[in-house]
C-alpha cells in the first residue's frame, strides 16, 4: 500500500512537471515577436493567407490558442508543422525517432564501454601515468564542446584520406564520425564516476576481509569490487539511454543528420511552433517517464526509502 501511495505521488508530480514545461514552452516561442505565417506568405493574396492563419489557429487570441494546445495534447495530438506544410509532429517524430535513436545508442554503447575500461584502469592503477592519462582525457573531453569536437573531427578525419563522410546518412560508415564526436562525453562521465565508485568500495571491510583470505587483487576486483560498484553506472544508464535517443542537436547539425535534434534546430530557427512545442512535450515525456520508472524501482530495491527521498534509518 505504502509503494501504491509512493507511485500515486510521484506519478502526480510528473503530470504536473509536464503541465509546467508544456505551459512555459508555449508561452515563450509564442513570446517572440512576429509570426511563422506571415513571414512564409509575403507574395500570397490575402485570401490564402487568412486560410492559413485560420488552418493554424494565428487569428485567435493567446489564450484560445493555448487551449486549443492543450486540448489536443490531451487528445494525442501535438499539431501541423508550419514549415513542413502538410505533415504533422507526430509523423515527423514517427520518421526521424529511429534515426536519433540509432546514433544515440551507438554513441553510447562506445562510450560506456570505453568510459567503464578506463575507469577500471584508473581506478586500480591508481596515482599512476595510465591514471593521469584517463583523468587528461576526461577533463579535455568534458572542456571541448561537442560542437568543436565534431568539427574537429570532420577536419581530421573525413574526406579522402579515410573515406568517411563529412555530412549525411547513408550507410554505417557515414555514423562514424558523429558516434566519435558524440561518444567522448559519455567516456569521460562513465570513467570518472566508476573510478569514484572503485575505489569508494575498495575501503569496505569486506573488502579488506576478502584480501586477508589470500584472493588474488584480480579476483576480488572482479568478484567483488566491480559488482558493488555498478549500482551508480546502473543508475544513470536509464537516464543516458532516455537523452540519447532524443537526439543530438550540434551532432546532427553539423554533419546533417535527419534526426530529432536536426529538425528541432531547424524547428526553432524556423519558427515552427508546433513543432518544437511537440518535440519539447515529447522529449520532456520520455525524460520523465524514466525519471519516474527509476524512482520506483529505487522504492523496490531499498524499501527505507522514504517519499520525501531520505533513507529510514
Amino acid at each position: 500500500m505504502d509503494l501504491l501511495k509512493y507511485s500515486l505521488k510521484k506519478f502526480a508530480l510528473m503530470l504536473l512537471t509536464l503541465f509546467i514545461i508544456i505551459t512555459a514552452t508555449f508561452f515563450l516561442v509564442n513570446s517572440i515577436p512576429g509570426n511563422p505565417i506571415m513571414a512564409r506568405t509575403i507574395n500570397m493574396p490575402p485570401t490564402v493567407v487568412a486560410e492559413l492563419l485560420k488552418k493554424y489557429a494565428f487569428d485567435k487570441p493567446l489564450l484560445t490558442r493555448y487551449f486549443i494546445t492543450i486540448e489536443g495534447l490531451f487528445r494525442g495530438d501535438f499539431g501541423m508543422s508550419v514549415v513542413y506544410e502538410g505533415d504533422t509532429v507526430q509523423s515527423i517524430i514517427k520518421a526521424k525517432l529511429p534515426v536519433s535513436a540509432q546514433l544515440g545508442l551507438q554513441q553510447v554503447f562506445l562510450g560506456v564501454s570505453l568510459g567503464l575500461l578506463f575507469g577500471v584502469i584508473s581506478a586500480v592503477k591508481n596515482g599512476s601515468w595510465p591514471d593521469y592519462l584517463v583523468i587528461t582525457f576526461a577533463v579535455l573531453a568534458t572542456s571541448i564542446p561537442q560542437l568543436v569536437l565534431a568539427l574537429l573531427l570532420q577536419k581530421l578525419l573525413a574526406g579522402s584520406f579515410t573515406g568517411l563522410p563529412i555530412i549525411g546518412w547513408n550507410g554505417f560508415k557515414s555514423t562514424i564520425l558523429p558516434t566519435l564526436a558524440g561518444s567522448f562525453g559519455y567516456t569521460a562521465f562513465y570513467a570518472r564516476l566508476l573510478k569514484s565508485s572503485i575505489l569508494d568500495v575498495i575501503g569496505q571491510d569486506y573488502i579488506l576481509t576478502a584480501e586477508s583470505k589470500g584472493l588474488t587483487q584480480g579476483a576480488v576486483i572482479f568478484r567483488h569490487v566491480l559488482r558493488n560498484s555498478f549500482v551508480p553506472i546502473i543508475t544513470y544508464l536509464p537516464m543516458t539511454a532516455a537523452m540519447c535517443v532524443t537526439g543530438s542537436f550540434f551532432i546532427e547539425s553539423v554533419f546533417s543528420i535527419p534526426g530529432l535534434g536536426f529538425y528541432y534546430v531547424n524547428a526553432v530557427s524556423q519558427r515552427d511552433l508546433s513543432m518544437v512545442l511537440g518535440l519539447t512535450v515529447f522529449i520532456s515525456m520520455l525524460l520523465l517517464v524514466v525519471i519516474f520508472v527509476t524512482d520506483i524501482l529505487y522504492r523496490l530495491v531499498d524499501p527505507r526509502i522514504r517519499i520525501s527521498g531520505t533513507r529510514e534509518r
